[in-house]
């Protein structure tokens, strides 16, 4: 329950308390300060509570945007400030402070416009959310008054809430194939008492029935994949157009809304590649080279934003790429272009839909692998000369962030370790450089030794070697941000080198099983950094040997075993990483929400 304490002067013919009531608050009246300030402390310190003014006029949504939004401790409109529980001690101390300088008790000003000013003159962060057209105001007068109520009368909230649910910048399919649909369900979902959590599973389900359904290898079976995936998307949309509709935010929401995007995606290549082995055709080197691919874009996206955190003192990009890259935006039909060639999920899903339902999955496949590299090398090419154009050097919060991401095991650490111990060292910006040559070799050494060979054993040792060296130091250097995605790369890209060379029915399905279960724990990392939940538990990358410890492990099995015993080693690590991953990371993301950890919103994938 909520809690909100109207003061001054009630106004006859004013719907505020009708309003806030409408919005979940259980309303009392104080009147004066000294009395709201009672009242203030008798309400539960584990509730949302609200100042309002009694004379407020404006739009129940804005009301909504200002009272009800879960993600911040402390938040104010003109004429409304409230907190949650973790703001509740701010706005105590604001309103005993302002009481005790005050001087009087007839509310005469805006009460809560007073005790937002001492929240400010505290130092604490308020948030004021952006209202557009939405009124919101305390009018001192009757004229101004009948102003206000005209100017709230001219603006439909209902059309600014449902235009407001679309996110402000998407992809071209998103926006102009299923935002203007979506929205009304998003809306009819809100009515019908619908949760953001559970669009998300329909979401998910229906993906998973599409990839049963490609998993079918027939004609009728790839069109019904292709029509489900494109239903589940409209889902994924509809997920995140409630929650900023309804504003249910949270944690749990936003981990599940990623996680479920790539379990989507990634199963429905797996049904791809059993369609096609129904038809005779073997695409699972394809379809893991598509999740390799995939991932790694993604990793790039993620790396790169950490490294140019501009909030954490990383400083704008003044270089003139990034000038460039600010006039193409600038022009109306670039900036769809170049939002399209990104092949973002919109699109690529899109793509991936109508062609399973024309084609086959390799034409499939080849199509996907084409446009992501092409994507690949085009963002990644301009991050990099933005990167060295950026003057700026990397903060302590970006390294720590990369070193997580970099995901060392405890081989990297005690080499790195050693390595700091010597006198000379590479300097920072040549982290990425030092990583490099062994990553490469590894993978080359994979390729080109027949299955069994013990070199891409001595390759995996060479590659521990030099990815300690790149963490030896913080990851601050211009393009240190391409270490962890060097790093997914290399050990990705071994797993299915070795599965192929292998040349065994289940090799490479149990190397997807491996890297999906691997990438799950990257995504996990990447999304605990984003909701500012800190990294995975040290023993949690100990015990799955981080990434050199694995690339070691799967080249010694390599060597050691036989093709078919190689399989089987394989799967066994993939259902065992796989148990340990989701286990930890399902029981931290449950035990987040029911403590009530700070609520988060991802706006999605970059690219």
């Amino acid at each position: 329950m909520s809690t909100a304490i109207l003061t001054g002067q009630p106004v006859p013919g004013s719907s505020i308390e009708g309003d806030l009531r409408s919005l979940g608050f259980d309303v009392r009246y104080a009147a004066d300060a000294v009395e709201a300030e009672t009242l203030l402390a008798e309400v539960p310190g584990d509730e949302r509570v609200a100042l309002v003014d009694a004379r407020f006029v404006g739009h129940v949504h804005a009301l909504r945007l200002g009272l009800t939004d879960p993600r911040f401790p402390l938040a104010a409109i003109p004429g409304a400030v409230t907190a949650r529980p973790a703001g509740r001690q701010a706005l105590t101390r604001a309103m005993a402070r302002e009481n005790s300088a005050g001087g009087g008790t007839t509310l005469v000003d805006s009460l809560a416009d007073r005790v937002l000013a001492a929240l400010d003159a505290d130092g604490a962060e308020v948030h004021r959310p952006e209202l557009g057209s939405l009124v919101a105001a305390v009018p001192a007068d009757p004229q101004a008054r009948n102003e206000a109520r005209q100017a709230v009368a001219d603006v439909d909230d209902e059309a600014v809430r449902l235009k407001s649910a679309v996110k402000a910048r998407d992809g071209f399919f998103t926006t102009f194939c299923i935002s203007p649909y979506s929205r009304y369900l998003a809306r009819w979902c809100a009515r019908r008492g619908l949760t953001p959590n559970q669009v998300t599973t329909a979401s998910l389900l229906t993906a998973l029935i599409a990839a049963a359904c490609a998993a079918t290898g027939t004609r009728g079976g790839f069109v019904a994949a292709g029509v489900l995936l494109i239903a589940s998307f409209v889902l994924d949309c509809t997920d995140g157009q409630l929650a900023r509709y309804s504003l249910q935010y949270s944690t749990l929401g936003a981990w599940l809304d990623a996680t479920f995007d790539r379990a989507k995606e990634y199963a429905y290549y797996a049904g791809l590649a059993l369609g096609a082995a129904r038809g005779g055709d073997d695409v699972w080197a394809l379809a893991l080279g598509a999740m390799v691919l995939q991932t790694c874009r993604h990793v790039v996206d993620f790396s790169f934003n950490e490294a140019h955190v501009v909030g954490a003192g990383a400083g704008a990009n003044t270089s003139p790429t990034a000038a460039l890259s600010g006039k193409l935006d600038s022009v109306g039909w670039t900036v769809w272009v170049r939002r399209m060639i990104v092949l973002p999920i919109g699109e690529r899903w899109a793509m991936i839909a109508v062609l399973t339902a024309l084609t086959t999955p390799r034409i499939t496949f080849y199509a996907l692998l084409a446009g992501c590299a092409f994507a690949a090398a085009y963002t990644t090419a301009g991050r990099v000369l933005r990167s060295l154009n950026r003057t700026a050097r990397g903060t302590d919060r970006a390294a720590r962030s990369l070193a997580d991401l970099a995901d060392s095991g405890p081989l990297a650490e005690a080499l790195a370790r050693l390595l700091r111990r010597l006198p000379a060292q590479p300097p920072l910006g040549a982290r990425f450089l030092v990583a490099l040559p062994g990553a490469a070799l590894l993978v080359l050494a994979a390729a080109l030794e027949p299955y069994g060979s013990a070199l891409p054993v001595a390759a995996a040792v060479l590659y521990a070697l030099t990815s300690a060296a790149a963490v030896a130091l913080p990851l601050k250097g211009a393009l240190d941000w391409l270490v962890p995605p060097l790093f997914r790369a290399a050990e990705y890209g071994t797993v299915l080198v070795l599965a192929s060379k292998a040349d065994v029915n289940g090799a490479l399905p149990a190397a997807f099983g491996l890297v999906a279960a691997v990438a799950y724990h990257h995504y996990d990392t990447v999304y605990r950094i984003r909701g500012n939940a800190g990294a995975p538990p040290a023993w949690l990358v100990r015990s799955l040997g981080g990434h050199e410890g694995r690339t070691l492990l799967v080249t010694v099995l390599a060597a050691l075993l036989t093709a078919p015993q190689f399989t089987v080693a394989l799967t066994v690590l993939a259902v065992a990483v796989a148990l340990v991953v989701l286990v930890e990371s399902i029981r931290f993301w449950v035990a987040a929400h029911q403590v009530g950890a700070p609520a988060v919103h991802d706006e999605g994938e970059p690219a």
